[in-house]
Order: C-alpha cells, then structure tokens, then sequence
C-alpha cells in the first residue's frame, strides 16, 4: 500500500466526498489529455515517435490506474 501512495499520492484524497472523487477524476482526465496532445504533436517526429508512443501509453495507463485506485480508496475497499 506505501508503494500505491508513492506512486499514485492524488489518487488518496478523496475522502470527504463524492464531490472530491468527481473533481479528482476531472483533474486525471485533464492532465491525460494535455499530455495526449503534447505527445501527439512530438510523434510527428521520425525518430523518436515511437518511442513518444511508449510514453504516452504509460500515461493512459498512468491516468486509467489513478481514477480505479482513486474510486477503491473512496469506497474504503483498499485498506492499509
């Protein structure tokens, strides 16, 4: 559980409501889209848009784990 809150600390302050949970989620999405544009634009370049391609797969992924982790943790099934 201390490696989830290292890796993930946003996902574990929702707490005091669903309000939280909701914005938290918003925040994740926004961030995985910004980061999705980005990415899309420097994977025009030749040689290292593969490898901008692994990134931005880590990111979804990154972003996907963060909201489940995010919604376990409000609905108090992940425990210490």
């Amino acid at each position: 559980m201390d490696l989830l809150r290292k890796i993930f600390p946003y996902s574990f302050k929702a707490k005091r409501g669903l309000g939280d949970l909701i914005v938290m989620a918003l925040v994740y999405l926004v961030v995985g889209l910004i980061v999705g544009a980005v990415i899309g634009l420097v994977s025009k370049i030749p040689i290292i848009g593969w490898v901008i391609g692994i990134v931005g797969g880590l990111v979804d992924l990154y972003v996907v784990v963060g909201i489940v982790i995010a919604v376990l943790d409000f609905l108090g099934i992940l425990r210490d």
